[in-house]
């Protein structure tokens, strides 16, 4: 595991370059029409293909496009279908995840959806309180008791900056505004086939366990935004006040 050290040298160092290769990326080749479809996060081994796939790291990740999430996300408003991350938002502090799922209601067309995953707060809660120490691994450090995977499993060594849970998740993604929010089983099932092939859910480890240890949620962007729905019933009106 990289030092939190190192990679704050490594944000320090890359930060304006990352924001102007962003910047060039959105105003000059950023798809407009078109399905498109954009993960989140690959690393170096979930590179998904047909995808646009988004990272901050371009030493070891495989990525078409080199950009901070933080600093917000190089696409035109309403160009995207879908948004896909995977162990990716749980590093993001609380104040960032509302900005980051602001972002990507932003970008998504009307209709688009949303896929995201973490590390599951809930499962962790109750295999904790069973004291189910054989639920949790012991990375990233080698811990015996439950409470110390527990730790493990939440703060993974200060790696991890907001426990993921269903509530919680559906909280922000409502806050944003997001509809239809629903938890999904990892690498199992979609409501939206259409868009979540089966390498995304492939690449999902399929967990055995009687609770999973990945909280997967879907939710979606009303085909038709409440300020857009309120101008379309006033036309009629605006069109019975001219004659």
């Amino acid at each position: 595991m990289i030092s939190r050290r190192l990679k704050a040298f490594y944000y320090a160092l890359m930060r304006y370059p990352m924001r102007l290769n962003a910047w060039a990326y959105r105003r000059f080749r950023a798809p407009r029409a078109g399905e498109v479809k954009v993960h989140l996060g690959p690393g170096q081994k979930n590179y998904l293909e047909g995808w646009i796939n988004v990272d901050a790291n371009c030493v070891s990740a495989r990525i078409d496009v080199w950009a901070n999430f933080l600093d917000g996300l190089p696409f035109h408003d309403r160009t995207v279908d879908v948004f896909y991350s995977h162990h990716v938002i749980e590093h993001l502090p609380d104040l960032a995840l509302l900005s980051h799922f602001r972002e990507m209601h932003r970008c998504l067309k009307p209709g688009g959806i949303i896929r995201v995953g973490g590390p599951n707060g809930d499962s962790a809660a109750m295999k904790l309180i069973e004291g189910d120490a054989a639920w949790f691994s012991d990375f990233p450090d080698n811990r015996k008791s439950v409470g110390g995977r527990f730790a493990n499993f939440i703060l993974c060594r200060g790696e991890h900056l907001t426990i993921l849970t269903a509530s919680y998740l559906g909280e922000v993604a409502g806050e944003t505004g997001f509809t239809e929010v629903r938890p999904c089983l990892p690498g199992k099932e979609t409501g939206y086939p259409h868009l979540i092939d089966d390498q995304v859910l492939d690449k999902e480890q399929c967990d055995p366990s009687d609770l999973p240890h990945t909280l997967v949620i879907e939710a979606r962007k009303p085909a038709l935004a409440p300020a857009e729905a309120l101008s379309a019933e006033s036309i009629p009106q605006r069109l019975e006040s001219r004659l």
